[in-house]
């Protein structure tokens, strides 16, 4: 398993127990009194399970797993790839960070803050795309 599957697969591992550990959070709401904050924690429960958890564990598999794109370099462009990983983190811990903060009122940044995060994941996700689309093809 190559190094950079492992590092998306343990990544996602991480990003599903921090997933379920704000969904228990979330659960408590009602029982307990939570900062202001904390209201920001419903968008940053889906991203953590839908980037943090589902995508990187697809692209980590597919990055694997799809056929090889040549002999000479089996996974496309490996630069790249460890580019969609960091584009994609960094996207998903800007929002980790920017929607609590928004959700307290913290500021004309945290607008900022998320449209790079937006604008990093599609990035990933373009460069996911590029990265493995030749290696899907007729044998």
């Amino acid at each position: 398993m190559p190094i950079l599957t492992r590092t998306f697969i343990k990544t996602a591992l991480t990003y599903f127990v921090l997933a379920l550990a704000v969904g228990l959070l979330l659960a408590l709401r009602p029982l307990v009194s939570l900062p202001v904050w904390a209201a920001g924690l419903t968008p940053v429960y889906f991203h953590l399970f839908m980037v943090g958890w589902v995508t990187e564990l697809i692209i980590g598999v597919a990055y694997w797993m799809f056929p090889k794109f040549s002999r000479e370099s089996p996974r496309g462009w490996e630069g790249l790839a460890w580019a969609v990983y960091g584009l994609l983190n960094f996207g998903l811990l800007a929002r980790i960070i920017a929607e609590p903060a928004q959700a307290a009122g913290g500021g004309a940044w945290t607008g900022g803050l998320l449209a790079a995060s937006a604008l990093a994941q599609w990035l990933a996700g373009l460069l996911f795309v590029a990265n493995t689309w030749p290696r899907v093809k007729v044998k």
